[in-house]
């Protein structure tokens, strides 16, 4: 076995054992959800958590301790980082959406970018709805009027919550 091959070998197993170990830890933790996995050639672990009622810091330290306590030092030299989805972030998972019901998101798609209150989610589209200046349909002037649309997640290129300060 070539010296190449058996490192990948290595890191497959690891990348393995890691996603094994995260999946058990998230099982115990309900609440949360995984957001991103990457791992890097240099063992580096990158995890990074949403939840239903946000995450904690103490939530990154479980997840971290349930992988960091099964793997052994001596036998793969690794670096893990549990985080949370930032707020900034862009919203990736329908369960993401769910949990911003009731919140203003900037959703850009293919062809316009909108920003609403997002009302309402289903299995594959979101709903939001904002207010709107347009003319009058008789006479001079505008109108305010209330708009609604449902967007497809296959149609989002990104959405994030649009925080106030």
């Amino acid at each position: 076995m070539s010296p190449l091959f058996y490192y990948l070998f290595l890191i497959f197993m690891l990348k393995d054992k890691v996603e094994s170990l995260l999946g058990k830890a998230l099982e115990e933790h309900s609440s949360l959800f995984l957001v991103d996995f990457k791992m890097g050639g240099d063992n580096s672990i990158k995890v990074v958590l949403d939840g239903d009622e946000g995450v904690s810091l103490q939530d990154c330290m479980n997840i971290s301790r349930a992988i960091e306590h099964n793997l052994d030092r001596e036998e793969e030299d690794f670096s893990l980082e549990v985080t949370s989805a930032g707020a900034t972030s862009p919203l990736r998972l329908p369960r993401q959406y769910n949990k911003n019901v009731g919140r203003k998101l900037q959703v850009k798609t293919g062809s316009e970018q909108l920003e609403g209150t997002l009302v309402a989610t289903s299995t594959d589209s979101i709903t939001l709805e904002w207010k709107a200046r347009e003319p009058k349909p008789v006479g001079k002037g505008k109108v305010t009027v209330q708009k609604k649309q449902e967007i497809a997640f296959s149609d989002i290129q990104e959405a994030k919550v649009k925080l106030k300060f």
